[in-house]
């Protein structure tokens, strides 16, 4: 028995939240994010299909990861969102940087010199991010001192939301008008210059931010970052409707899901798992899942989480263990080792999203993805 849960990704709804996001921004120009193994989902897998779909840049964050993509012979541009060290490799595998300081692009520049080559890298402004980036104040010295380097070439511009107008669009328009001045400057600097701020979220609720180019990224794995679309959209006051339409439409494109290991029968008044935080109420029939914290799935989930079993609901009852998990299916009646548990995702009429497991476990989806989709073994459908 092979350790851990399979985590199917479905390649056609990725492929699906793409287009959503053409047919929401109107823009052509997709940088896909597919950091951090494209959110759980497999980086290699889901940029082929991107690319294939018509994204046009793919970004992660670091050159490791760009290498992965590169040796699994992807072809298309990747931007590298962070990382500065191994400034050879850049130049090795055609990659694209971001530059944050005029010390990295100083790097850049001797290197170029040195292979006889030129760089094209993009450029990052804190527009109120508190992250990375050049400082707003410093913008026009720091573009004129690159401008006088050797062998770079300033092909892009860009800047990271801290709310992308979710909960209140001032901080993010302000952010926008931050990041208009800074084009002004480079516009001065540099030509054919692609912009791009519009993360998935601003994708929904800021079209002020579309620009040249949008990057998102949990919105092509099926979730958008805005739940309560309804009434927080209404305030953007552009194609709202069309918006939330389209944001309740995207499709996950996980399911995560293992088998039955065994079925326990215990009286009323048994103690479940480490800690007896469960003790039956009544004669229950308990399902053991060969599948624990040590596979991604949270510890915060005991007795706090439901999994799906013969497409009815059945809850996690005591503390999840390393490597196994308890429910109850006491009230399923008729189920047997080896049927099949979704852990996220639907079967038949019922579904547990990413969105349900992070609200009980006092996190994002973002983390829900990347820590189950990572500690899976993944098989891809509609390839």
């Amino acid at each position: 028995m092979e350790r851990g849960p399979i985590a199917e990704i479905d390649l056609s709804a990725i492929a699906y939240n793409l287009r959503t996001a053409k047919k929401i921004t109107g823009t052509g120009t997709i940088i896909a994010v597919v950091k951090a193994d494209g959110y759980g989902h497999g980086a290699v897998e889901v940029s082929r299909r991107l690319v294939k779909e018509g994204a046009s840049y793919l970004a992660v964050a670091y050159t490791s990861e760009a290498i992965a993509l590169r040796h699994a012979g992807i072809k298309a541009p990747i931007i590298v969102l962070f990382d500065k060290n191994n400034i050879e490799v850049y130049f090795k595998y055609s990659l694209i940087p971001v530059v944050h300081d005029v010390k990295t692009a100083q790097s850049f520049s001797k290197e170029a010199k040195a292979g006889k080559h030129n760089v094209n890298l993009h450029i990052k402004v804190d527009t109120g991010m508190g992250r990375l980036g050049f400082n707003m104040e410093d913008i026009e010295k720091a573009m004129s001192a690159i401008g006088k380097m050797n062998f770079i070439s300033v092909k892009g511009l860009m800047s990271h939301f801290s709310d992308a107008g979710i909960s209140d669009r001032s901080y993010a328009l302000m952010q926008i008008d931050s990041f208009n001045k800074a084009r002004n400057v480079l516009a001065q600097k540099a030509k054919s210059v692609l912009c791009h701020m519009a993360n998935s979220a601003a994708v929904m609720t800021l079209p002020e931010s579309y620009f040249d180019a949008i990057r998102p990224g949990l919105m092509l794995y099926g979730y958008s970052p805005i739940q309560d679309t309804g009434c927080r959209i209404q305030d953007a006051g552009y194609r709202a409707s069309c918006i939330v339409h389209h944001a309740s439409s995207l499709k996950p494109s996980m399911t995560v899901k293992t088998k039955i290991l065994s079925i326990r029968r215990f009286k009323k008044g048994t103690p479940v798992s480490y800690g007896r935080t469960f003790i039956t109420a009544r004669e229950s029939l308990m399902a053991v899942l060969p599948v624990g914290y040590a596979d991604g799935y949270p510890r915060v989930l005991s007795n706090n989480a439901d999994v799906i079993i013969r497409g009815k609901r059945a809850p996690v009852s005591g503390r999840i263990c390393m490597d196994t998990t308890m429910a109850d299916v006491t009230e399923i009646g008729d189920v047997s080792e080896g049927d099949e548990v979704v852990l996220l995702g639907r079967q038949k009429n019922t579904a547990v999203t990413a969105f349900e497991l992070a609200e009980r476990a006092g996190t994002i989806p973002y983390e829900i993805l990347t820590s189950l989709g990572n500690k899976s073994r993944r098989v891809y459908i509609n390839g």
